[in-house]
């Protein structure tokens, strides 16, 4: 009968049950449980393997490229950044409201891995998210431009909850990409919020868009209401390959 059982639990795709049936049914016996408490347990096994099946879902679809996660952050005075902003931030409040947020600092003080872990809470907490370097960016506008899909691109960037655009600043905007950020950031202005990080103070982003409206008009939907965090210290990758054996 419990073969059939687990045939019949595999042939539904009810994963969970089928992992914990063995368990639950000993424990069932043991502690005596009725049938109501068993089929409880079974069923919570059973959604809590969907939930770990769609948090890992939206990780792998949200294309971080490194595992990040708030509990390995460096909270070190050195980098200001202090354990009660970590914690309102990922209360991630800021998607709820929805906020922008600007990691500010420069190259190697963790940003990125600030940004990712943010992501990565996100998704655990029920958030679509997606992650993707501005070069990279302006790359995938362009190639989905002339291969005719910039439109479904367009869409997936304008309406995922948190849009994580890394490293504004590393070069120029050419006028094409410009356009296409503002049209993203007016899409999403107080619907979505999104993640920046960069190594430019705002009062410098008019070295990499030199369109002076489209410039303001970005910076107005971007930074209206957001969060500042201003990362210090020395870069960590520096500080490692100091460390290694000479």
């Amino acid at each position: 009968m419990i073969e059939q059982t687990k045939t019949t639990l595999a042939q539904l795709k009810c994963y969970g049950m089928l992992a914990g049936i063995d368990t639950r049914l000993a424990e069932a016996t043991s502690a005596g449980w009725s049938h109501t408490e068993f089929i409880s347990a079974l069923t919570t096994d059973e959604r809590l393997h969907r939930e770990n099946d769609r948090i890992k879902r939206r990780i792998r679809v949200a294309n971080f490229r490194q595992d990040a996660s708030m509990e390995r952050l460096d909270l070190t005075t050195k980098r200001n950044l202090t354990k009660t902003q970590v914690q309102d931030l990922f209360q991630l409040g800021f998607i709820s409201a929805p906020r922008n947020v600007i990691i500010l600092g420069p190259t190697g003080v963790g940003k990125t891995y600030l940004a990712t872990a943010l992501g990565n809470q996100a998704c655990r907490k029920g958030f679509s998210s997606f992650f993707i370097g501005m070069n990279m960016l302006i790359e995938k506008l362009a190639i989905s431009r002339a291969e005719g899909g910039f439109l479904k691109l367009r869409d997936k960037l304008t309406k995922v909850d948190l849009l994580i655009l890394d490293d504004l600043g590393i070069k120029r905007l050419p006028p094409s990409a410009v356009q296409d950020l503002y049209d993203i950031m007016e899409e999403r202005h107080q619907s979505k919020s999104t993640v920046i990080t960069t190594q430019l103070p705002v009062e410098n982003w008019k070295e990499v868009i030199e369109d002076p409206v489209a410039l303001e008009a970005i910076i107005d939907r971007i930074i209206h209401g957001s969060i500042s965090i201003n990362l210090k210290g020395e870069s960590y990758r520096k500080t490692r390959a100091n460390s290694l054996p000479t």
